[in-house]
């Protein structure tokens, strides 16, 4: 499959998980218990509960992957408490980081988090989640929600410096060279910084 296709369908599947997730009554109330962070994000909810780990694509569209894609693929979770499919973009950190590097080694397997529940249920009729918290279900040792920086760290060794992985990541940058930090090239760049001194 080509990688245009893939993104197609791995957006597709996004959409779709989005679409369908977590539509979440005002009468069902998570917060009890939890642990989490608050980061000061709009219409943010404490939320634990739990739930089984799921590849995303997988669960809606039944194209499945071993291990869950090894960490090509998007991630959920499915709650116990009311069959929901959550879906999940972030973990715990303040960096721009998704939550794949934490709920890969649970794939398929029951877990309890503990984070946030972002987006007003009645304005927008979904919401996403952020897992702060994971571990085993029935365990008492919490894990925290923060492996993504540290195995960044350990695939790229050359990319040490100051600032924020994503300024030093290879992919990134990369992109950049190539097709500006637009996408639209690197006369487009020019021509903006001219008219934004």
């Amino acid at each position: 499959m080509s990688i245009f296709k893939k993104t197609f369908v791995y957006a597709s599947c996004i959409i779709t998980g989005l679409a369908i997730s977590t539509s979440v009554s005002l009468a069902e109330d998570f917060s009890e218990g939890s642990q989490a962070k608050e980061f000061g994000l709009a219409d943010e909810v404490k939320s634990t509960f739990s739930a089984k780990v799921v590849d995303l694509l997988c669960e809606v569209a039944g194209d499945c992957a071993d291990n869950c894609g090894n960490g090509s693929r998007q991630l959920g979770l499915v709650r116990d408490a009311d069959n929901k499919l959550i879906t999940v973009l972030k973990n715990g950190q303040f960096s721009f980081n998704g939550p794949i590097e934490d709920l890969l080694p649970y794939c398929n397997k029951q877990v309890d988090v503990d984070g946030l529940m972002i987006g007003d249920p009645e304005e927008f009729s979904t919401q996403f989640y952020m897992v702060q918290l994971i571990k085993d279900a029935g365990s008492d040792k919490w894990n925290k929600a923060n492996l993504w920086t540290k195995n960044w760290n350990k695939r790229n060794p050359e990319a040490k410096g100051k600032g924020p992985w994503f300024r030093r990541d290879p992919r990134v940058i990369k992109q950049i060279e190539a097709n500006g930090y637009f996408g639209l090239g690197e006369k487009a760049d020019i021509e903006y910084a001219k008219e934004n001194q």
